[in-house]
Order: C-alpha cells, then sequence, then structure tokens
C-alpha cells in the first residue's frame, strides 16, 4: 500500500482495523486446542511490527514465549521493543526474533510450537509458498488471520468501483520477479492445501468496515488501491483522476464508507 520506507507506519495505521476485524470465534476454537502445563509457544510468521502478538496475547491464557519471523530486521526491532503487558490472566509474555524467509521454513523450525499465527500474509504468497508452508504447519494448531479475498463494497456507490477493484484483484495476482502471487486466491489455496493433508479447517469472514472514524487509513488504503489499479491497467489513469478527487471528498466529509472483506482460517482444531 505504501512504499518501502513508510511500510512500518502503514502497519502502524492498519493495526487497529485488523483488530477489529479478526475472528474471536476462531480464537476460542485455537484456545481450545491449548493444553499442558508448559509455557505456550507460538510461532508468529510474517510479524511486521507485532500486531498479532499485541492483539493475540492477552486473549491467551497462561504464560506465553511468542517467536516472531520476518525478514525484515527493522521491523523485527520494533516487533520486539512494543510488547504487550502480559496475558488473558497476566501471566508474563515474552518474545524472541528471528531474521527468516518464512517460505523456507520446515516442520522441525516450528517443532516446538502449540500454536502457529500470521495476519496479513497469506495473499502475499504464491501456490508453492503455500503449500510450503501448510507442510511446514500441518501437525500444529494453525490460526491465519486477515487475507484478501477480493471483494470491497463503497457507500455510496460509484459507477467505477467494480472496474477499479477488477484492476486492483489482478494487480494482487501479478507476477512478481518469477513470483505468481495468489492475492484473492490465497484462502481458497490454503484451505485446499490443509484438507489434502486430512486436516479440518474453519474459515470466518473478518472484514474492514471503514467510516469517519477511521478516515486517514481510508484515504491511506484508497491512495494504495487506485496506485495498484492503475499500474495493473494503465488506462484507467484518466478516470481514476477524478474518481481519486471524488472518494477523497467523500472521505473529508464523512460520507464515505467501505466494507473490505478478509477471511481468518483455523486449521488442526
Amino acid at each position: 500500500m505504501t512504499t518501502p520506507l513508510d511500510f512500518a507506519d502503514w502497519l502502524r495505521l492498519r493495526e487497529p482495523a485488523d483488530a477489529a476485524a479478526r475472528s474471536v470465534e476462531l480464537v476460542d476454537a485455537a484456545r481450545r486446542r491449548l493444553t499442558g502445563d508448559r509455557p505456550l509457544v507460538v510461532h508468529d510468521l510474517g510479524t511486521g511490527t507485532g500486531s498479532m502478538v499485541r492483539w493475540l496475547a492477552p486473549r491467551l491464557p497462561g504464560p506465553q514465549h511468542w517467536i516472531l519471523y520476518d525478514r525484515d530486521p527493522y521491523l523485527l526491532e520494533r516487533a520486539a521493543t512494543d510488547l504487550v503487558d502480559g496475558a488473558a490472566d497476566g501471566s508474563k509474555v515474552t518474545v524472541e526474533v528471528r531474521r527468516s524467509d518464512i517460505t523456507r521454513l520446515t516442520d522441525a523450525d516450528l517443532a516446538d510450537a502449540d500454536l502457529v499465527t500470521a495476519s496479513a500474509l497469506l495473499d502475499m504468497l504464491t501456490a508453492g509458498e503455500v503449500e510450503r508452508v501448510v507442510a511446514a504447519c500441518a501437525d500444529r494448531p494453525t490460526l491465519f488471520m486477515i487475507s484478501v479475498v477480493g471483494r470491497v463494497a463503497f457507500t455510496p456507490a460509484d459507477p467505477l468501483d467494480a472496474e477499479f477493484a477488477a484492476a486492483f484483484n489482478a494487480h494482487q495476482r501479478r507476477t512478481v520477479d518469477g513470483r505468481a502471487l495468489l492475492g484473492p486466491d490465497a484462502v481458497a489455496a490454503t484451505v485446499a492445501a490443509f484438507t489434502r493433508r486430512g486436516i479440518d479447517v474453519q474459515v470466518r469472514p473478518s472484514p474492514w468496515r471503514l467510516g469517519p472514524d477511521q478516515a486517514a487509513l481510508t484515504v491511506e488504503w484508497l491512495t494504495g488501491w487506485l496506485d495498484a489499479a492503475c499500474e495493473q491497467r494503465p488506462e484507467l489513469a484518466g478516470p481514476a483522476g477524478a474518481y481519486r478527487r471524488r472518494r477523497l471528498a467523500e472521505a473529508a466529509d464523512g460520507r464515505l464508507r467501505v466494507v473490505l472483506q478478509h477471511a481468518d482460517l483455523f486449521a488442526g482444531g
């Protein structure tokens, strides 16, 4: 959505919307699988600035140790220094960071995991990468949250909404450095990969609901959404100018509302 230099700021801007959208029902399903008398070990894949640990750790009981994976050392540093106060019952939560390409993790890397988590990750993977991630996670409860599914609804509606949405979805499925990204198809591919291994999967919606109280996020998201659509289809650059001005004016006036659909899944429960 933003340039690499301000990616951490984008992650922090979207964090409240992610938190409001995530499925508490699937957290309950995960919690029922977490038993034992030792500290809970959670591996968080593609952790970014650590939003998942800040959101989930206070919803899980008992002492916890989180292992945070990302390729970006700056994001890992941010995640390690912005911690939660404690677990649901006040128990201590500790973290360690591992700079790693999560698509290369194996079952052995996750051997001590009681739970594997990720947020806003799957849609950035290829089909082969999803297969490798699922293979690594297959023997343990897995909670993947906030994956785009390619559906967005605006109020008020505009005749150009569908065309820009289709172009954005095509951009999400683009090929980058030889990698054919799954984009909105990632959730279905992940469910299929778990199912082929005989693992039950539950899927729940986790939509962003953006209105006047999220104006800054709406503007940032809309700008990135349109830029991606025009990158995919340059001929849309002309109509995008007037569309952008209309939408930003509606956001400034508090009239624009956006429902951006995501999906959460829990495997192994």
